[in-house]
């Protein structure tokens, strides 16, 4: 399942979130929305999820210096300890094993981030061969 986490300021509105979701690659095959615990009640951040039917993921802060993120920033990085806030929430709900398909892209007013993560199990039954089976 894919995620689509999301860094952004208090001020942003639908539209930046929905700018940041489209720069990273749009809506579609996105299972969950992601963002910093605090931030899910944001009125913009809501109505997003409301808007494409999908379920928010809170992600505490206490998560995030234990993630790495290709993009960092100072700023970010000094106040959470990760790089990124939208690549580590994508991270995270995406869970153990995810990899990031799109880093983190800003919105044209630059009030959001998004970045879009996915966890891929293998499938085992790939890896079973007929000897195996008759063994």
């Amino acid at each position: 399942m894919k995620v689509a986490g999301f860094g952004f300021r208090r001020a942003a509105s639908l539209a930046s979130l929905r700018c940041a979701l489209a720069a990273a690659g749009g809506a579609q095959g996105i299972g969950i929305l992601a963002t910093l615990a605090p931030k899910i009640c944001s009125p913009a951040f809501m109505a997003l999820a409301e808007e494409l039917g999908l379920p928010i993921c809170p992600i505490g802060a206490d998560m995030l210096p234990s993630l790495t993120t290709p993009t960092v920033s100072d700023r970010i990085m000094r106040r959470f300890g990760t790089g990124s806030i939208a690549e580590a929430t994508a991270l995270a709900a995406a869970g153990q094993g995810a990899s990031l398909l799109v880093s983190r892209v800003v919105s044209s007013d630059g009030m959001a981030t998004a970045a879009i993560a996915e966890r891929t199990v293998p499938d085992m039954a790939k890896n079973v061969t007929q000897k195996d089976i008759t063994a």
